[in-house]
């Protein structure tokens, strides 16, 4: 009997496990709130580990496609002081491929290829599983059932409390992310200072990074420790001069704050801030590191729903590694016995190599924005030697 497998997101993680389960000729759904590929920015670039994110394509046989798209010289990392002094200028080696960045947009266009995806097929909740099933009860009223459901649907999954109660929690760092288009044309002085990769800055408490993606786009990230409704009061929860709620839809009213909030640091990397359009909050939260849930037949997790943690270039890799690690085991599964087995030992096979990731970006997040500037550049070092 042909089974009925549903994937719960159309992210790195369900994109990767669907399309290697559809290279090995198994049937599956994979259901997407957003109205099309293009409803939403994708985000920003990712960098691809050898070992993970491009290991998973090459388990769905796209490693070559990947590496015509990807840009091995985005690998470059410059971090300068406050005041503008190059501190550290790592650019890769000609031949280095071991992280590679390639748009998340490009990313999800590779994985989707001709998969049949559910667009505005919003979740609503998921179970409980029944002897004909696991329902998935969509937004709009209507009900499925599926033998398997695959919750890859983010931090604010809707299939994970089928499983476990655990929410996300703030961990008292915000980015307020905003960007520069034509960068190379429109400010030349800011592609220079960017380079081919990626720039940062650490002061204390906050730091600056900015992500040049392909097409001329750099992506700038503000981070800082604050509450999560910092934008209610700046001058109690920055410490900024008295004024009044900041509205964090007023472009205008953002960019003065953050201004203020890394006055001193040198005028070039101020006009990071100062030229950038819209701005984005993305506060960071993550699930308790070491997260696990009791096995429940026909319902499991990937990614960000069942092991959110910093953004710190972990997250996508594990999560396409996973999702290329259950399809292989389902595709290999034979029988509904077989397809409850695969899923159980991979949730146990996975489960420890999450947690030791979500401690190691845990820790990272703690020095990349603290009191002491010196451990973002400590940390670099060890990770990339200069």
């Amino acid at each position: 009997m042909r089974q009925r497998i549903a994937v719960v997101g159309a992210g790195p993680a369900g994109l990767t496990c669907a399309r290697v389960l559809h290279r090995h000729g198994r049937a599956v759904t994979v259901l997407e709130r957003d109205a099309g590929p293009h409803a939403r920015p994708p985000g920003g670039t990712l960098d691809l580990h050898e070992e993970l994110g491009q290991a998973a394509l090459e388990r769905a046989g796209l490693l070559d496609r990947f590496r015509a798209l990807s840009r091995p010289e985005g690998q470059a990392m410059r971090i300068l002081d406050v005041d503008g002094t190059v501190l550290r200028d790592w650019q890769p080696r000609p031949e280095e491929r071991a992280n590679p960045e390639i748009d998340r947009g490009q990313l999800r266009d590779l994985l989707i290829g001709p998969l049949p995806v559910r667009w505005g097929h919003g979740v609503a909740e998921v179970g409980p599983p029944t002897r004909g099933g696991v329902p998935v009860h969509f937004t709009d009223g209507r009900q499925e059932t599926f033998d398997l459901v695959i919750g890859a649907d983010g931090a604010w999954s809707r299939v994970r409390p089928a499983l476990s109660p655990a929410t996300p929690r703030y961990t008292g760092v915000t980015l307020v992310e905003t960007s520069l288009d034509d960068v190379d044309t429109r400010h030349p002085d800011l592609a220079r200072l960017v380079g081919d990769g990626s720039l940062a800055v650490y002061g204390v408490n906050r730091a600056l990074v900015a992500q040049r993606n392909s097409g001329g786009h750099v992506k700038v990230y503000a981070q800082f420790r604050a509450p999560l409704d910092w934008h209610t009061d700046p001058a109690r929860h920055l410490g900024l001069s008295p004024r009044a709620g900041v509205d964090p839809a007023d472009a205008a009213a953002v960019r003065a704050t953050l201004l203020d909030l890394f006055a001193g640091w040198a005028d070039p990397l101020l006009d990071l801030l100062r030229r950038g359009t819209a701005f984005a909050h993305r506060p960071i939260h993550v699930l308790p590191p070491g997260h696990t849930w009791p096995h429940v037949a026909g319902v499991t997790l990937l990614g960000d729903a069942a092991h959110l943690m910093p953004p710190l270039g972990a997250g996508a890799n594990l999560a396409m590694a996973e999702g290329a690690e259950l399809a292989e085991a389902l595709a290999a599964a034979d029988g509904f016995d077989d397809l409850d087995a695969a899923v159980r030992a991979f949730e146990k096979r996975t489960w420890a190599r999450a947690g030791r990731w979500a401690a190691i970006t845990t820790a990272g997040l703690e020095r990349l924005v603290s009191a002491d500037p010196a451990q973002a550049i400590a940390l670099f070092d060890e990770v990339q030697p200069s």
